[in-house]
């Protein structure tokens, strides 16, 4: 059983900056179309002062972590038992190519369901901008099988 005890710890906190060849990649990748993403000259067409972050990227830019497994490591999760159980987003200002975002990562809960035969960690984190201005909030729920 993972130890409660951890409930509340909070990781140092990272920066990552954001670059506009990485968020023109992901908008290829993931199929966006809509010229804003793509084209810095739409983009302040459209209001924005620079290439916006799509929807979803923020989660490639917390794998920038100094140690994406520093959670999984100092709960002891082997990572043959582990699901990916959830993702969420709650945004609340736009980011943009150039800004640089600082990443605070908290263990928000862990419980178990069917004896506990599956547990999971709740990681929440917060992403703020170079003005320390809060961006979103990233919600991840990892699923470990026992036994």
């Amino acid at each position: 059983m993972i130890d409660r005890r951890h409930i509340g710890h909070t990781l140092p906190p990272f920066e990552v900056e954001v670059e506009k060849g990485r968020l023109r990649f992901f908008a290829k990748a993931t199929g966006q179309t809509d010229a804003v993403y793509i084209d810095e000259a739409a983009a302040r067409d459209a209001g924005h002062p620079g290439l916006p972050v799509p929807p979803t990227f923020l989660f490639c830019l917390e794998m920038e972590s100094p140690n994406p497994a520093a959670i999984r490591e100092l709960l002891r999760m082997d990572y043959r038992s582990l699901l990916h159980g959830e993702q969420g987003f709650s945004y609340h200002a736009m980011a943009y190519a150039g800004d640089t975002l600082r990443f605070q990562q908290r263990i928000d809960d862990i419980y178990d369901k069917k004896g506990g035969a599956l547990e999971f960690v709740v990681r929440e984190t917060r992403v703020s901008n170079q003005r320390d201005e809060l961006v979103a909030e990233l919600r991840c729920v990892t699923v470990v099988r026992n036994g």
